[in-house]
């Protein structure tokens, strides 16, 4: 005998449980936080994981991210998760319909799974998210990925300086990584990290460069060798070549 209602309120909670998070998630997001941190940090408040990670910190350096960080620790204290083992705890002591039971307690999280991750779900009930919290609440809209074109063929990312490398052992002046359409927006060191750096800074082997521009020409970046003149060479007529097409555009 299937016990449909203890069933339903299994499924009830676990998607209420689902769009906490996803809610939890989108208000991180609205403070400046990408997707996948945004993401992790909201399920890890709400499950009270706790994991201490340089992102967890990030999640906190805001008035706004921490109320949300605390309001996701609040929800899942109440005892959703809590319902849900109990729940589930019941089934397996229950003797005759434990396997059905149990079929279809999995059959409809995968469902509710399913749905959740959807596209056309997320492309549905985000914008009402992100409209209903900026209407109640005092988080602002921050699309940092659509502000920098990261969601076309730019990206940011970070190289790891070896000896040996073409960016190893140059100022920031005489790599002029401009002149290849590359910004440079920061330098990790040991445990430092220096922002925005002066002109007169040398990169040394060790540090992590965090790079703007076109993914392409990072990746080829990250594997140029000292002396590979070629290489610069080509990054600087290729650069040429964009900026004369992005000119054509401005006067179009």
């Amino acid at each position: 005998m299937v016990a449909t209602y203890p069933i339903l309120s299994l499924l009830v909670i676990f998607a209420l449980s689902l769009l906490i998070v996803r809610i939890g998630s989108i208000a991180l997001e609205m403070t400046g936080l990408s997707p996948d941190v945004a993401s992790f940090q909201a399920t890890s408040a709400f499950s009270g994981a706790g994991y201490t990670t340089e992102e967890a910190e990030q999640a906190v350096t805001t008035a706004g991210r921490r109320k949300t960080v605390k309001a996701l620790i609040r929800l899942g204290s109440i005892g959703l998760l809590g319902a849900i083992s109990s729940l589930v705890l019941s089934f397996t002591r229950t003797g005759g319909g434990n396997l059905l039971n149990l079929l279809y307690i999995l059959g409809g999280a995968g469902v509710i799974i399913l749905f959740a991750r959807s596209r056309w779900f997320n492309r549905l009930v985000t914008p009402f998210i992100e409209w209903t919290l900026s209407k109640t609440t005092e988080l602002e809209v921050t699309d940092y990925a659509q502000l920098l074109g990261l969601r076309r063929e730019y990206r940011v990312a970070e190289v790891e300086i070896s000896a040996g490398d073409w960016l190893a052992e140059k100022t920031i002046t005489e790599l002029d990584l401009p002149g290849e359409g590359v910004s440079i927006l920061g330098i990790r060191r040991d445990d430092s990290y220096i922002g925005a750096p002066q002109p007169d800074v040398k990169v040394k082997p060790g540090d992590t460069l965090v790079l703007y521009g076109k993914q392409d020409r990072l990746k080829e970046l990250s594997g140029r060798l000292s002396g590979d003149t070629k290489a610069r060479g080509d990054a600087v007529e290729d650069h040429e070549e964009t900026l004369e097409e992005q000119k054509q555009l401005i006067e179009q």
